[in-house]
């Protein structure tokens, strides 16, 4: 027999909102509005930085129930946080290298007006997405432009496929079975549904980290009734 999780009222939702929102201590002290129309959660407001306006839509997309976000929030730092173009580029570069796992070297970045544009070749799809992460949290950033390309070593991609669906099943083997995965000249697609917003992140992440992969099109479906 399987269980079927009850399908949660418009008004559930946005109570377990704001209930997570409060809770989260990365997110409480950021005013947001909340409306839902049937599973899709609209925000407005404003945050104080992109790190919290990231970690505001995150919050969000925790809450079961929550199928699609709409994000309207901006980003208004306050004073104190205000960071010239300068200093923003010194500390993006000292971040890029104190990451152990990032090749900094083959990553150049541009700043204007707070917007941090990254270019470069990285050998790995999950090292793209890590120069972004890394980038998004520090003091002064309003947005990131990820345009580093991934260069990776040539694979074979029935083999990158396999390794693919192996990792997802030592993680979760249910959840595998409702995952297709296919991959074309370096490029992952993965489609069908999950339960969870984190589910679907951790998902893509498994895809990313596999030798070969030069992106990932991620069509996973967040489905927490299915």
């Amino acid at each position: 027999m399987t269980f079927q999780p009850a399908v949660k009222t418009d008004a559930r939702v946005r109570s377990d909102v704001l209930s997570e929102i409060a809770w989260d201590p990365f997110v409480r002290d950021v005013p947001v509005n909340v409306a839902v129309a049937q599973g899709v959660v609209t925000i407005t407001g404003q945050a104080q930085s992109m790190a919290k306006h990231l970690s505001q839509v995150d919050a969000v997309h925790r809450v079961q129930g929550v199928l699609d976000v709409v994000d309207e929030m901006t980003i208004a730092p306050a004073p104190a946080a205000v960071k010239s173009d300068d200093d923003i580029a010194h500390a993006v570069r000292e971040a890029l290298q104190w990451d152990v796992f990032l090749p900094d070297e083959r990553i150049s970045t541009t700043v204007s007006g707070g917007t941090v544009t990254l270019r470069g070749t990285v050998p790995s799809w999950s090292n793209r997405m890590d120069a972004e992460r890394c980038v998004q949290r520090l003091t002064g950033v309003r947005s990131v432009v990820n345009r580093v390309t991934v260069e990776p070593p040539a694979a074979d991609p029935g083999a990158i496929k396999l390794q693919i669906e192996r990792a997802l099943e030592r993680r979760a083997e249910r959840e595998a079975r409702r995952i297709t995965v296919s991959v074309q000249d370096g490029t992952v697609t993965l489609s069908g549904a999950v339960h969870s917003w984190a589910d679907r992140n951790a998902v893509e992440r498994i895809a990313g980290t596999s030798p070969g992969v030069r992106t990932v099109d991620d069509r996973l479906v967040v489905d927490p009734y299915a």
